[in-house]
């Protein structure tokens, strides 16, 4: 993969495939058939494995691609442990598990025995039973169908509509410049996936439960992740400020917290079972712990990417999401993105392109007008905003181009008020080339597993993680910790590392 083509234009879908290799199980958890009482889960239908293969190497492509390694082969391993007890296959070869390189936790599955799971939210996870778990829950999804429940007519027999559709009404209505956006600026890897109701969640969380137990674990354990997942999005909100946190209506799973009680109530305060702790520490140490530099890097307000040579800053208020195709940006006043798209050395060319772009078929294009030129750092670049109609009202859509040089340009796209469109104005003008000296400044993190010596305590392991800020807090949300905990001599410790 060369060093330009993690941003590949949006709307262009890939075809390429990923194949995983089916691997002997990796736990000692029981893998014994489900028992009768999950007749009612229908089988995985040969339309459902047509479907899913057909949106698969499109969801890789969404969310990083898929991790390779011992890593991948683990939770793929209990994944396909785990899924064998929903009763949608007997046959751990028709579930494909992937463990996607993505720094966002989330995880989902889609009909045809397709199951996925963040590294991010592995690195949140503490034992092999809340892995089991969060991929039980997903799999419960298919198995009651709560996909098929919340389809529209329109995307009745696309997964792939389904993944999108719920997006395209939630900021910007279903106007033509909402249709077209739910795959642009509404794009960035957590806001693929489909939103369930609450009662959709805590029947997959009881589903999930149910597998845990057949399968031998401890059933606790959709409670305990459930617990450190709603420490990490109150941890995530306090760092972006309760301002510029990722709105509800980004979450795939939202609220987590208010269903650490009803699940542990499901799964029975005293239940036992394997939990595999260390065992799954030691498995996934070593992953890549928040971006991937090949895809850039997001430090609070501040984009750089390594390979593109290139930086820019959101605006106050604002936060960035990184996905695999573009960088989006939002905020309370407006919303957009960073991405490329092909260039023969045009830029106003390139500008209008990126307005066609944005145009759905049999509808009437964006005319943006007269293209401006400017130069932003030594930058040659050209933009142009155009008014569009958005239902009852009307918003500003801007296109802002960067030429880097004769075959590579970049640009953002923003969607504002009207009359608002210079909200943006100093992210536009914040974009530079960095050095060879930055850019091999960049360096990943990755989850790093330790073994705790005598004398070790939460404050000195937290001193020891690789940020400036809120060490103990993403600490302790990290190990599934509090401040009073005591770290016993041998006991295993993560830490982000460079």
């Amino acid at each position: 993969m060369n060093r330009h083509s993690r941003f590949t234009r949006l709307l262009v879908a890939y075809s390429a495939g990923v194949s995983l290799v089916a691997l002997p199980a990796c736990s000692t958890a029981q893998t014994a058939a489900p028992s009768s009482s999950t007749a009612t889960a229908q089988s995985i239908s040969a339309a459902e494995k047509a479907e899913g293969a057909k949106a698969h190497p499109q969801l890789l492509a969404e969310f990083g691609g898929a991790e390779t390694g011992p890593q991948a082969s683990y939770v793929e391993g209990i994944g396909k442990n785990i899924s064998v007890q929903s009763g949608l296959s007997n046959a751990r070869g028709d579930f494909t598990v992937t463990l996607l390189n993505s720094s966002v936790n989330n995880a989902f599955a889609i009909p045809g025995g397709y199951v996925y799971t963040t590294r991010q939210l592995v690195a949140l996870m503490n034992n092999e039973a809340e892995l089991a778990g969060v991929l039980g829950h997903e799999v419960g999804h298919v198995a009651a169908r709560h996909a098929a429940k919340r389809q529209s007519q329109a995307t009745r027999n696309s997964i792939l509509g389904v993944l999108g559709s719920v997006l395209s009404g939630v900021l910007l209505g279903n106007s033509q410049i909402g249709q077209v956006l739910q795959r642009g600026l509404l794009q960035g890897s957590q806001l693929l996936t489909l939103q369930y109701s609450r009662n959709q969640e805590l029947e997959a969380d009881r589903l999930g439960i149910t597998y845990l137990k057949r399968a031998g674990y401890d059933p606790r354990a959709m409670s305990t992740v459930l617990r450190s997942l709603a420490a990490q999005n109150a941890l995530d909100a306090r760092l972006m400020g309760t301002q510029n946190q990722v709105p509800a209506w980004a979450s795939t799973h939202p609220d987590p917290a208010s269903r650490v009680t009803t699940a542990l109530n499901y799964a029975g305060a005293n239940s036992t079972g394997l939990t595999n702790r260390d065992t799954f520490l030691s498995r996934i140490s070593g992953l890549t712990y928040g971006d991937d530099p090949r895809q850039g890097i997001v430090e609070g307000r501040n984009f750089t990417h390594p390979d593109l040579r290139l930086a820019f800053q959101s605006p106050n208020g604002f936060y960035m999401l990184n996905g695999t195709r573009a960088v989006t940006i939002s905020g309370q006043s407006g919303k957009g993105q960073f991405t490329t798209a092909a260039y023969n050395g045009d830029l106003d060319a390139y500008v209008r392109a990126a307005f066609a772009g944005l145009t759905e078929a049999n509808q009437p294009q964006i005319n943006p007008g007269s293209i401006s030129r400017t130069t932003v750092n030594g930058i040659p670049a050209a933009y142009a905003t155009s008014r569009v109609n958005n239902g009852s009202s009307q918003v500003d859509v801007t296109v802002f181009a960067y030429q880097f040089d004769a075959t590579h340009a970049y640009h953002f796209v923003t969607i504002t008020q009207a009359g608002s469109a210079n909200v943006f104005s100093s992210m536009y003008s914040s974009m530079r080339r960095i050095s060879a000296n930055e850019a091999s400044a960049v360096r990943p993190r990755k989850l790093s597993v330790i073994t705790a010596s005598a004398g070790d305590t939460v404050n000195s392991l937290a001193n020891r993680m690789a940020y400036t800020d809120a060490k103990l807090d993403r600490f302790l949300v990290l190990n599934g910790l509090t401040a009073s905990s005591r770290i016993v001599a041998g006991q295993k410790i993560k830490l982000v590392t460079y």
